[in-house]
Parts: structure tokens; C-alpha cells; sequence
């Protein structure tokens, strides 16, 4: 381990942990993330905003909005919209967050491969890059073959990108290093969240994630951005403080 940190600029919020307060307020919500030391956010619901508006509570806050998550449906149902808007959001990366449950088969995974190909130069057309993100189901293994690994194989790797969540490649039984070390270059975006001793979503740097020891691999991953998640926090906001000052201060 060295003394490495987080870039300032790569420690974000993915938004669906603040939820909650995003539906009562969504402006004062990016403001208050930003005021933690927060630089950058991923989008996840709109809450009846338009991608400017959005926009431009971001931009107030002082926050770099560098994704949205965009659902699997919209590849076929204005997939040029929908690229557009990411632009206006001033986002990198436009993020499908997973897979319908009836492709969740190595058929499956083959049929969204070829779409992920249509779509990813699309959104290379457009100046962005299509990105997978995954849940622990994605590394079930079916007839000796991880499902998950079917898009790494089949998609071209300047077509898909992925958007790793470690707390669901450990659930799944996979390590992210491992993925770091064989697939370079292709995670530039990482969901933070860690796992308590029950197995259940925890705070970063609570929980008993070695992030230390998979962040040492995520330059060779070309990890961009560490967006802090937690899928079900009792308090979000402490949650938040809780994740920003472990990313802020983690050493590795």
C-alpha cells in the first residue's frame, strides 16, 4: 500500500442514496452534497426535472454531473434522446443499470451484447460512452460460463465500458481486482459501497470491503470516478458524511 488518495474531483455521490431528499428538494440536496465535499454526481431519477433544470442545480452546487443511468428499454425507445440529454447533463458516461430479467440467461446476455454494440457507437457518435452497471446476479455461472463475462467477451471495449458496483462483485462471489487485472481499461466509474459482517449494504470504510487493497488495481482498471452508494441508508445524510470523509482520507 502507498500513500495514494482519491483524486478530490473523482470522489461523486451516485443520487440514488439521497433519494429521499432529492423527491422534497432536489436543488438543496445537490447544494448540501457539495457543501460535504462531494465534486461529482451520477444522476438516477429525474423527479419530474428536465435534464436542464438538472443541469443547472449542479452547476449552482458547484457539482460535476458525469452520468446518468438510463434504463435497458430506452436502447430501442429513443436511444438519441436519450444520449441527449445525458449531453446536456454535461455527463461522460450514459449507464444502463441492468438487465431485464428474462435476458438474465447466456442467450440473454448475447442478445444485450449485440445491442450494447448498436447503442455504444451511437453514443460514441454522440462524444460519450456506454457503460454497464451490474448486480450480483450478473456473475451467476451458467453451463460453466459467468454471465457477466459475456459483455466483456462480446462487446468491443471502446463500444462498453463498465460502471463496476464492488459491493455486488463480492455479493456475486467475484473479486473487482481480478477484473482490474484482466480486463484493463474498461471500469471508469466505480459504485463504492460496502458490505457489513451480515452481508447487508453498509457506509464506506464501515463495513469489510478492502477497498485499500482494490483501488491499488484501479489505475489498471482506468477507474475515473469513485460514486459513493448505499442502496437503503437508516440516515442518508450521515451515510454521505460517513462515505466522503472514508474515500477522502482512505490511503492505498
Amino acid at each position: 500500500m502507498s500513500d495514494r488518495t482519491i483524486p478530490t474531483d473523482g470522489i461523486g455521490m451516485h443520487l440514488y442514496t439521497m433519494r429521499e431528499s432529492l423527491a422534497e428538494d432536489y436543488p438543496g440536496t445537490l447544494r448540501r452534497l457539495g457543501e460535504i465535499g462531494y465534486r461529482t454526481v451520477g444522476v438516477s431519477g429525474r423527479f419530474g426535472h428536465t435534464a436542464e433544470e438538472i443541469r443547472s442545480f449542479a452547476d449552482d452546487a458547484g457539482l460535476r454531473i458525469v452520468l446518468e443511468h438510463v434504463g435497458y428499454s430506452r436502447l430501442t425507445d429513443d436511444w438519441q434522446g436519450a444520449l441527449a440529454d445525458v449531453r446536456t447533463l454535461g455527463g461522460e458516461w450514459v449507464v444502463v443499470p441492468s438487465l431485464p430479467i428474462e435476458l438474465r440467461t447466456p442467450d440473454g446476455f448475447r442478445e444485450a451484447a449485440a445491442a450494447f454494440n448498436v447503442a455504444g457507437k451511437a453514443a460514441r457518435e454522440a462524444g460519450l460512452k456506454l457503460l454497464f452497471h451490474n448486480h450480483g446476479h450478473d456473475f451467476d455461472e451458467v453451463d460453466g460460463q459467468v454471465l457477466f463475462d459475456i459483455l466483456l467477451e462480446e462487446v468491443e471495449p471502446d463500444l462498453l465500458g463498465f460502471e463496476l458496483d464492488l459491493y455486488w462483485v463480492v455479493n456475486g462471489g467475484k473479486d473487482p481486482i481480478d477484473y482490474f487485472q484482466d480486463h484493463p481499461g474498461r471500469f471508469p466509474a466505480l459504485h463504492v459501497k460496502d458490505m457489513a459482517a451480515d452481508g447487508s449494504f453498509e457506509d464506506v470504510g464501515v463495513g469489510r470491503l478492502d477497498f485499500p487493497a482494490m483501488f491499488a488495481r484501479a489505475d489498471q482498471g482506468g477507474v475515473e470516478q469513485w460514486l459513493v452508494e448505499h442502496d437503503a441508508p437508516t440516515d442518508p445524510w450521515a451515510s454521505a458524511r460517513t462515505s466522503y470523509r472514508s474515500l477522502a482520507e482512505m490511503r492505498y
